[in-house]
């Protein structure tokens, strides 16, 4: 019984001095997005469900929850979000060619569509990002009429 003690102690001491280390956080501007919203116009159904279930993952700007603080929470929100920048970063819609944004819009169709994104750990917390089917359908109107846009402008390949 005394080391069931002893290592409990241990564990909640190696807990607390955790709290005092965490990932650098996703903390650029949210202007970063306007170039996004600016070249892609979407409408503001559209533009709501993005800035509420795609842009914490997948812009240089992330709404932190309270929960963000605790270690190990934080790291593995961090992952979350290194990951989604990764694939699409809006904030860098931008530096992409135009064959590259027809590619992201066709990935956000796909993801959308088969109901992988937002991703289901995001929408535990985020309630207001659990897309409704017409969500989903204006989100996913929307992508093709702006890849109509990138058939026309895509480089030569």
């Amino acid at each position: 019984m005394k080391i069931l003690k002893t290592l409990g102690l241990i564990l909640l001491i190696a807990f607390v001095i955790a709290q005092f280390f965490g990932p650098d956080k996703n903390d650029g501007d949210i202007a970063s997005v306007d170039a996004f919203f600016a070249d892609t116009n979407p409408p503001e159904d559209v533009k709501l469900v993005l800035k509420n279930a795609c842009l914490d993952c997948h812009s240089d700007y992330t709404r932190y929850p309270w929960y963000s603080n605790i270690t190990p929470v934080n790291y593995w929100l961090a992952d979350h979000v290194k990951h989604g920048k990764g694939d699409f970063n809006v904030s860098k819609w931008n530096d992409y060619s135009d064959k590259k944004k027809d590619h992201k819009l066709d990935e956000l169709i796909e993801m959308v569509e088969e109901k992988e994104m937002p991703l289901p750990s995001y929408t535990w917390t985020h309630g207001d990002a659990k897309l409704s089917q017409d969500q989903i359908d204006a989100m996913v109107s929307w992508a093709k009429t702006v890849r109509l846009k990138y058939a026309f402008l895509k480089e030569p390949q």
